[in-house]
């Protein structure tokens, strides 16, 4: 089963994972990190933080990055 890291970029800094998960397809891993990005992002509303162009960069176990989640794009706004 391919594993993913879901490393954070925020502009030029990158929060690395260094331990990955298991996931048997990249829109099983997408999910994943769409629902954790709400989780983060839930957090840092309440503590009035300021949210602004953050992403999970979904990378394989060879280091390529098979997809990006940006923060933005899993809130919904009226």
């Amino acid at each position: 089963m391919p594993r993913y890291y879901f490393h954070i970029r925020n502009g030029e800094d990158l929060a690395r994972d260094p331990e990955g998960a298991e996931f048997a397809t990249l829109d099983l891993a997408r999910a994943e990190a769409i629902k954790s990005a709400r989780e983060l992002l839930s957090q840092r509303v309440l503590r009035g933080d300021l949210v602004n162009g953050e992403s999970f960069e979904l990378t394989s176990d060879d280091g390529v990055v098979a997809d990006i989640v940006k923060f933005k794009d899993v809130m919904r706004l009226a």
